[in-house]
């Protein structure tokens, strides 16, 4: 089978000491895409790096991890534009809200995601939303800015059933990763009326691992977990799962196929 990680941060520091073996593991696993996330201007060397090295497999992604959005997010978000204006990316992201740890600079990540969602409609590409503790906040303004260009995914899912209806109202994807493994995730209360079409795996490597190596460090060779898990909570094959979800992250990233030419 054939998987592809649409989400994983394979540049992180957490993976230098085997960064190479790391990759290796995944591309035996049947991961043969992975998409790279950007945090903030420190981690875009390093995530260019790998995709020079990788580049048939590895995927970069443009944008500011709203975590990393401070008062002087503008700076950074020049940067991210300057980049989008240089060279192909596979899509705008990582961007979005997140609540969980700060919600000191809620203005300021309000603005920083609509200016990216501004980038996205320039350069005709998805978004990849962070929406931790915030999926209100966030998706009340890609319903505001939702003028039928907009495309991208919701990464990290793990919200109602209200909420899936929602985001594939707007248009866009639910990204599922290590929290369907988990006992009390929930996503077995929701994804079972969820069509596989609307669906991406992914591990946000290095973060979320899934069950039995929940609590340690994520990697994209762990994929075929989340896509057995799902199997099972859709009462469908694996080989279905893998099929569906390689085909929509492809699709949405259509850049990737470009960029592999």
């Amino acid at each position: 089978m054939q998987f592809s990680d649409s989400h994983a941060h394979v540049y992180s520091e957490q993976f230098k000491p085997d960064q190479d073996d790391m990759l290796q593991r995944a591309f035996e696993a049947g991961v043969e895409t992975i998409f790279m996330p950007n945090i903030d201007h420190a981690s875009i060397d390093a995530m260019l790096e790998v995709e020079a090295r990788y580049p048939n497999q590895c995927f970069a992604q443009m944008g500011l991890h709203p975590c990393h959005v401070t008062r002087q997010f503008e700076k950074q978000l020049y940067e991210v534009e300057t980049w989008l204006n240089q060279r192909p990316f596979a899509a705008v992201g990582e961007c979005g809200i997140d609540l969980y740890w700060d919600k000191t600079h809620l203005a300021e990540q309000q603005e920083a995601l609509r200016i990216q969602v501004a980038l996205a409609k320039k350069h005709n590409l998805p978004l990849v939303l962070h929406t931790r503790d915030a999926f209100r906040e966030a998706a009340d303004i890609i319903t505001a800015e939702q003028d039928g260009t907009l495309r991208g995914v919701f990464h990290c899912f793990s919200g109602t059933p209200a909420e899936a209806e929602e985001v594939i109202r707007l248009g866009f994807k639910l990204g599922i990763g290590g929290v369907a493994t988990f006992k009390n995730g929930g996503l077995d209360k929701v994804l079972p009326g969820i069509g596989l079409e609307h669906l991406l795996l992914e591990t946000d490597a290095p973060y979320l691992a899934p069950v039995p190596h929940r609590g340690k460090r994520n990697e994209p060779a762990y994929i075929p977990l989340v896509a057995y898990r799902l199997a099972e909570i859709m009462g469908v094959t694996g080989a279905a799962v893998a099929a569906a979800t390689t085909r929509n992250t492809l699709e949405l990233f259509g850049e990737a196929d470009r960029l592999r030419k």
